[in-house]
């Protein structure tokens, strides 16, 4: 933690948590908005199905791979400088897809977004715990979840209100805008975090020590793997969701928004309890509460799929308290993850990331398609998603029993 902090933020906690908390939302806002005009801007542009995916995957591969470094380069130089240099690339790749005339040129300005909108997700995560002692931190950490969880609601309703009512060139336009103001915000408003003591120097064979430290560390890969995998227990529908709410529930377009809304609810009521038990209740006790409720959940969600056939009137809800187990448990994994090498928060949150990135990469890519077909399917490979999360938290407990087991100080 900064000793100075009580110095860098005069305003009240909650503003700074929703400065941050835009921040992070910036990369899954920049993958739901542009979705709604899939087909109007192939058509637009001449771009066939498999190449339109190819936007996607430049951006998440983008994401992925800059992950490995915007904590790393925040370790040296600084929270602020990342953070402004990622929002004047997306601003400028949000230009350049706004201004694309074929696909060659959308793939590239996509894969340019994806490799700057990392920066928010993971230097704020540092921020949080440059600023705060453990039970604060877990209180505004709560309160991002809680603001990042709105992106993914509407996102895809912005997208579709502007590609409706301006085409598809005015949803990048619209980023661009976003770009601008979140550059000037953050410019005038965000403070630099990261104490001189604490910073480290910029060697590639330093780097890479720090890196081989955190990788090589069990306890922080099985803490990633906790906090990551179970996610996609619940990111595997929102994938899914043309083939599970459209063909499977037979819920007409104008009707998903139930699905998110529910899910999207859970995700903040999950982060708002999460946020209550700060300081009160174990972390470890709040971990395996949030992983007993997705347990209880994805169990009772696969018998019901394989009895009965699935009709939103019930199918919908399995996955809301499946998200309110993630969300409880989710910012205390965190900043787990954080304090084990507090020297190295900005890597290690970048590494988390990276985890996370790359099963959301690979549940997009490969599994989603294989599974989508049946919503028996889905229940399994959801329940399958949190089980390997849940291994390695009972493996962390039987090996670690002490991670965990104190109440985070107030101070």
């Amino acid at each position: 933690m900064n000793p100075d902090a009580d110095k860098l933020w005069q305003a009240p906690r909650w503003a700074l948590a929703v400065l941050l908390a835009v921040l992070g939302m910036l990369g899954p806002f920049s993958i739901d908005t542009y979705i709604p005009a899939f087909s109007g801007i192939a058509r637009s542009i001449g771009a066939t199905p498999a190449e339109m995916q190819q936007t996607l995957s430049a951006y998440l591969f983008g994401f992925a791979f800059m992950n490995l470094f915007h904590g790393a380069l925040s370790d040296s130089f600084g929270r602020r400088p990342v953070v402004l240099w990622g929002l004047a690339v997306f601003t400028l790749a949000s230009l350049g897809c706004a201004l694309s005339q074929n696909i060659a040129q959308l793939v590239l300005f996509r894969g340019l977004q994806g490799l700057s909108t990392g920066a928010g997700i993971v230097v704020s995560r540092a921020v949080i715990r440059d600023m705060f002692p453990p039970a604060d931190a877990q209180r505004v950490m709560s309160q991002v979840t809680i603001y990042f969880g709105v992106a993914p609601a509407i996102a895809p309703i912005v997208g579709g209100f502007l590609f409706v009512h301006a085409g598809w060139h005015a949803i990048f336009w619209f980023l661009v805008a976003v770009g601008v103001i979140l550059f000037a915000a953050n410019y005038k408003l965000l403070p630099e975090t990261l104490h001189q003591s604490q910073r480290q120097p910029f060697q590639v064979r330093h780097l890479m020590r720090g890196y081989w430290d955190l990788c090589s560390d069990p306890r922080f890969l099985l803490l990633a793997f906790a906090s990551g995998v179970p996610f996609n227990g619940m990111f595997l529908y929102v994938l899914a969701a043309p083939a599970f709410l459209g063909d499977h529930l037979a819920l007409a377009p104008t009707q998903f928004f139930w699905f998110f809304l529910l899910t999207i609810g859970g995700i903040m009521s999950g982060a708002w309890a999460s946020g209550r038990m700060a300081g009160k209740v174990v972390p470890k006790r709040q971990i395996r509460d949030g992983f007993l409720i997705m347990l209880v959940t994805s169990l009772v969600n696969v018998v019901a799929n394989a009895l009965f056939t699935a009709h939103a009137a019930w199918a919908l809800w399995p996955l809301a308290v499946f998200a309110f187990g993630w969300a409880l448990m989710v910012p205390v994994v965190t900043l787990l993850v954080l304090d084990l090498h507090p020297e190295r928060r900005g890597m290690a949150s970048s590494l988390q990331a990276v985890i996370g990135s790359t099963a959301n990469g690979i549940v997009a890519g490969v599994v989603a398609p294989l599974v989508m077909h049946s919503t028996l399917a889905l229940a399994l490979t959801s329940m399958l998603m949190l089980g390997i999360g849940l291994v390695a938290w009972v493996w962390l407990h039987g090996r670690w029993p002490e991670i965990g087991r104190r109440v985070a100080a107030e101070v």
